[in-house]
């Protein structure tokens, strides 16, 4: 398959955190295929503009990997024709309502006493850690249809940041993206263009002072210290990223080889 040209990143009114993951380089000196893995934010909110632009793409599969209370909350993917929508959630969906709750609603008292003094980046990391050891099937779900069927693909959660973050992280370890350039592509999430949006309820005078946004930010920042996290989780738990695959993902050499025809070329 010939490589395809990279286009400009869109800027799509609707959908944050859009982008193509082509060019990533591997480490036998190869790149991934431009036009066959994107990433974004989820696409409830996509106008029809940017349904065209998607539909252009000639995707096969959106992962979406929102939990309930996400959908409830933000609303289901747009659909977009001839394309399929399989949801994985990546969180229970339960898990954390309260907190959430919280953050979009709670007075700046409550959320010293829940975010401050690092407890918000380790509420993160805590989180990063139980996706990699908990959401092992959810994960082999993905790469085993990526390596059969389901490409063009395009991943996304509710910010695509953190459980899409870790899922096309998790994708270009398997096909054997550079370390480097993995976390490269993740810290792209905390470009302006791309942040996820926070909504809170009130008065917008006191609802966002930054006093409030600064305690925020580590829920909504891509931190290198995360996804170090779930790197060292793999390590901790499998003794490094090919047992992982094998033992934690059962993905059979045949099905990574699969994988790597598919995305890189």
């Amino acid at each position: 398959m010939t490589q395809q040209v990279p286009s400009t990143e869109p800027e799509l009114a609707g959908i944050r955190n859009f982008r193509d993951v082509g060019g990533l380089p591997t480490v036998d000196g190869r790149r991934v295929r431009y036009g066959v893995l994107f990433r974004s934010g989820h696409l409830a909110h996509a106008t029809t503009e940017d349904a065209a632009f998607l539909t252009g793409l000639g995707l096969h599969t959106v992962f979406d990997f929102r939990n309930f209370a996400d959908r409830g909350l933000e609303g289901r993917d747009v659909e977009l024709p001839g394309v399929r929508n399989v949801n994985i959630p990546l969180s229970d969906p339960a898990e954390g309502a309260e907190f959430w709750a919280m953050v979009r609603d709670g007075e700046v008292e409550q959320l010293r006493e829940i975010l401050s003094e690092g407890r918000a980046a380790g509420r993160m990391i805590d989180s990063y850690r139980r996706i990699v050891v908990e959401r092992t099937g959810e994960h082999s779900r993905v790469l085993h249809a990526l390596a059969e069927d389901s490409v063009p693909a395009l991943m996304h959660c509710a910010a695509g940041k953190d459980r899409a973050g870790l899922s096309i992280a998790v994708t270009l370890l398997a096909v054997g993206v550079e370390r480097e350039a993995v976390f490269e592509d993740y810290l792209k999430s905390n470009a302006k263009h791309r942040r996820y949006k926070v909504r809170r309820g009130g008065d917008a005078a006191t609802a966002y002072t930054p006093e409030i946004m600064e305690l925020l930010s580590p829920l909504f920042d891509a931190r290198a210290e995360y996804l170090t996290a779930a790197f060292e989780t793999i390590e901790e738990t499998w003794g490094g990223v090919e047992p992982y695959l094998e033992r934690g993902l059962k993905l059979a050499p045949e099905t990574r080889e699969r994988l790597r025809e598919r995305l890189v070329g």
